[in-house]
């Protein structure tokens, strides 16, 4: 697969994280990495315009130091963007990747990510950006907001990049789920990771055979994959395991099959990116 990897990056403390989780993609799979930087609108002063609040000889001079100022701002807000984007090439390289670039844009993050994800198959964000509250459970808006716009894989980065070599694959045998296993089948990067489904909830035959069946998707594909039925609730359940079981990464669905998908990230997806310390592959 030869699709870029876009890496988010702004000032917060997950960009490093970031860089280095789409440097590790890039080392297994051979793909460019484009690190963006998105100067959001309201980073970017707005001409004011006070021609009609202030009269005489007063207007013009506070006029043009005002203009001076706007422009001095801009400045400063573009150099800090180049910045942020100098340091994570820097970091990305030294990760290990080799094919790296760097762009510097304009406008909604949402907006400016869908025109750029055509040419992309993985999405690298962090699980909080710059201005986010790091409140206990909250998640960054521009997160949500990009999970549900995403047609391609998001990666949600954990707080600090550790080798992957255990991946656990939430499978509640949806259209997202299928997806992930289809994914995870056919990409380069987990031919060598130990793989082991898991479905939370009361086991019966149609939940085995659907079990069974994503493992022989994998199997077939040969992946080192396993796969059991686990009681409990899956909110609780999943985040348990990886902690209980030391998992380096988590796949699942954007959204479980019953979730109201134009409206929310489902609730399970949602809890597993709050509670988890590893990073969560979120397959749409």
């Amino acid at each position: 697969m030869t699709d870029k990897i876009i890496a988010l990056v702004d000032g917060s403390a997950y960009a490093e994280s970031v860089c280095e989780h789409a440097a590790w993609v890039a080392r297994f799979t051979a793909r460019p990495v484009e690190l963006l930087h998105v100067l959001g609108r309201r980073e970017v002063p707005e001409k004011t315009d006070l021609s009609g609040a202030i009269r005489l000889g007063a207007r013009s001079a506070l006029l043009a130091e005002l203009a001076e100022l706007d422009e001095a701002r801009a400045k400063l807000v573009a150099q800090k963007g180049r910045t942020i984007l100098d340091d994570a090439r820097a970091i990305v390289m030294h990760a290990g990747a080799t094919q790296v670039s760097a762009r510097l844009l304009q406008g909604d993050i949402v907006e400016t990510l869908a025109a750029e994800e055509t040419g992309a198959g993985l999405i690298v964000i962090g699980k909080r950006g710059e201005a986010a509250d790091f409140a206990r459970g909250h998640l960054g808006s521009n997160l949500e907001r990009i999970v549900r716009a995403c047609h391609r894989p998001v990666l949600v980065a954990a707080r600090a990049f550790r080798p992957i070599g255990k991946v656990l694959v939430a499978h509640d045998g949806g259209a997202s789920a299928q997806k992930a296993v289809a994914h995870l089948a056919q990409d380069a990067l987990f031919a060598d990771l130990s793989i082991e489904l898991v479905t939370i909830g009361a086991e019966t035959p149609e939940t085995r055979a659907q079990l069974e069946a994503a493992r022989k998707v994998l199997a077939d594909a040969g992946r080192a994959a396993t796969a059991r039925i686990l009681p409990g609730q899956p909110e609780t359940a999943l985040g348990d395991l990886v902690e209980a079981e030391g998992f380096h990464m988590v796949v699942m669905g954007a959204y479980g099959h019953s979730r109201i998908r134009s409206l929310i990230i489902g609730s399970t997806t949602t809890a597993m990116i709050r509670s988890c310390k590893v990073p969560v592959l979120l397959m749409r």
